[in-house]
């Protein structure tokens, strides 16, 4: 295989060019066997072979620098820099990545995980680069979903400052720019990058300018002449107007002529686009008719590309979608916000049964957050789903929008706690913290499946800020015997006896009953107290734990630091009870890629370790 013949960066550039092409489908069949077995994002990297390899061709890394915006099209950049054998635990505790990481490799320059940051960091490199004195090229690759960020637009507005060569590649797998038209912008692509035409336009603008009195109202209509042309024949004027370059459309599987572009590009002393068009999931049948669903995929099998060990059972998402959509059916004032995330957050259902209630902002969640505020301001019922990590980046726009003027939205936090595979940049470790500090936000969190439901309910009819907190995966169905109604800022009291209390907070409900039965068999006496609602703090609960009981035990899966159990302790102290409280939560740390249980139990979190140290602080209380 030529692909055993890249063991390392820039071993790619000792093939002859008649390999290229068997290269890049070895390629394609090496990610489509090994992701069937590990899961992983497939259709995106299936798009991006041909534009990695070319890249990789023109650079020299890892002393030029190339930036992937989100980072879950890196794989074949990691089987260039000679991490092949690094798949076979592909986002598997202690394994690869499935994301860019710079302390797995040099050529990895920057971490990521969310979107619409290359720009920015790459402006960044290219700046250091200039203060330095240094030489090397900086690309940053970024994805036309990834432009819909306002923070992509914000980095273009700095480049088009730049003085020196910045290489921004779009790559466009949705035809979302216009395509190219004709064969004028391919020979004006060319001729306005090379050094010949570059350095006369220039001469002829300054010689211009030194004409006395008319100089720059020649130039000026020169400028705008051209302007008038290149709108009617060039693609991109958009990036052109700002003041950046812009080369393309350029096919993405054609390595020839990616090559060359990149060559043009890298002439260039100020900000330059190139705009590739790639088709997601090509060489894969089933990726290719539908890329949404093998975006990021569990194990299948290859020949049929089903997928393997998926369950039937509902998922906490699932329910929030189903009893979402009940409501929005006698509810005509309830409308329904994602940013680029439908299928994720479940909100694909709520799309298609109230089209005209829907709305997706693209990758833009503080534009979604504020829109938002904006429709609860406007008379409807706004409900906003976001993944718990992606609902930092709207934080200010909580507190300064929603919960300011206390507004009745709605937001759903999925994927809150441990997600696991995909590492550092998606656990939703600290949605309780930020969310916790914020004036006038109520937020619950379930226990079940059922509760989850109910849950729902309560946040619809709810005429405040409300935040809705659950994890990702089978919703619990434990617990089904206790589904109480529920009362605002009150927790469930579900097995009530003395000594030691387990106060849990929503999807904690299937470890705590662990916990539990733990130390009854080695007979202490156990209370167990579903949270129910992270803040308020139901006060009256913790007096009432404060008679009977010896040793409060919370525990939350979000970091410590800032957390509930921290809340809960501070209230004990405030009041001067007497009663013990143990945090559970996780360390203040970011937590790597893996099976979400294995990960549990390395920080502490699996029931033995919780028992053990239970007991230990019991004892040294008596």
């Amino acid at each position: 295989m030529i692909l055993d013949k890249i063991r390392q960066e820039n071993d790619i550039k000792k093939l002859k060019p008649e390999e290229l092409p068997v290269l890049a489908e070895e390629i394609r069949s090496f990610l489509i066997e090994k992701i069937s077995r590990t899961g992983g994002h497939l259709a995106s990297n299936l798009g991006v072979v041909e534009l990695t390899m070319a890249l990789h061709l023109e650079l020299n890394l890892p002393t030029d620098k190339l930036i992937w915006d989100v980072g879950h099209q890196s794989y074949t950049h990691k089987l260039l820099t000679g991490r092949k054998d690094g798949f076979d635990d592909l986002r598997k505790y202690g394994g690869m990545s499935g994301f860019p990481k710079r302390k797995e490799s040099k050529c990895d320059a920057f971490d990521t995980g969310h979107s619409s940051t290359s720009i920015s960091a790459g402006l960044g490199y290219v700046e250091a680069r200039e203060i330095l004195g240094q030489h090397h090229t900086v690309v940053s690759v970024i994805g036309d979903g990834s432009l819909t960020g306002g923070m992509a637009y914000e980095a273009l507005n700095n480049a088009s400052r730049l003085k020196s060569n910045f290489i921004v590649v779009l790559n466009d797998n949705n035809m979302s720019i216009s395509k190219n038209v004709g064969g004028m912008s391919n020979y004006l692509n060319g001729l306005r990058t090379a050094e010949a035409y570059t350095g006369l336009k220039k001469g002829v603008e300054d010689s211009l300018l030194k004409v006395p009195g008319a100089g720059e109202r020649i130039l000026g209509q020169m400028k705008r002449a051209k302007s008038g042309l290149k709108q009617l024949i060039v693609p991109g004027m958009f990036f052109e107007d700002m003041g950046i370059t812009y080369l393309g459309p350029v096919d993405g599987h054609d390595i020839r002529k990616l090559r060359r572009v990149i060559r043009e590009a890298k002439r260039i002393q100020h900000g330059v686009l190139i705009h590739v068009l790639t088709k997601k999931g090509k060489g894969y049948q089933p990726a290719e008719i539908n890329p949404s669903k093998y975006h990021g995929t569990g194990p299948f099998v290859v020949d049929t590309g089903e997928q393997t060990g998926k369950t039937t059972r509902d998922t906490y998402t699932d329910i929030f979608s189903k009893v979402l959509c009940d409501e929005a059916k006698r509810k005509e004032h309830l409308v329904a916000i994602t940013a680029a995330m439908a299928d994720g957050t479940g909100l694909a259902r709520f799309s298609r049964q109230f089209p005209k209630r829907f709305f997706d902002v693209g990758i833009a969640e503080e534009h979604g957050m504020t829109f938002a505020a904006g429709l609860a301001a406007g008379g409807l019922k706004p409900v906003i789903a976001l993944y718990s990590s992606f609902l930092q980046r709207a934080f200010d726009q909580m507190i300064h929008d929603v919960c300011l003027q206390n507004l009745p939205v709605f937001i759903g936090v999925d994927r809150a706690g441990l997600v696991g595979s995909d590492g550092e940049t998606h656990q939703g470790l600290f949605d309780i913290a930020f969310l916790s500090m914020i004036p006038n936000l109520t937020i619950l969190s379930p226990k079940n499946r059922w509760e989850m439901a109910d849950m729902v309910r309560f946040c619809v009819d709810y005429d405040g800020p409300v935040a809705l907190r659950y994890p990702r995966g089978e919703a619990y169905e434990g617990l089904k015997e206790f589904r109480r109604e529920i009362c605002y800022g009150k927790s469930e009291w579900i097995y009530e006896e003395e000594e030691i209390a387990i106060l849990f907070v929503g999807h904690m409900a299937e470890l705590a009953e662990k916990v539990r039965e733990g130390l009854k068999e080695i007979g202490y006496p156990v209370s167990l107290i579903n949270a129910r609602f992270i803040k308020p703090l139901d006060e009256e609960m913790i007096e009432k734990a404060a008679k009977d009981h010896r040793l409060l035990v919370t525990i939350e899966e979000g970091v410590l630091s800032g957390g509930y159990g921290e809340a809960v302790l501070r209230y004990t102290e405030k009041k001067g009870l007497t009663m013990k409280v143990l945090n559970v939560g996780l360390p203040d740390e970011y937590i790597e890629h893996g099976n979400v249980e294995v990960l549990r139990k390395e920080v502490g979190m699996d029931p033995d370790t919780i028992v053990k140290q239970i007991v230990t602080e019991y004892i040294c209380m008596l």
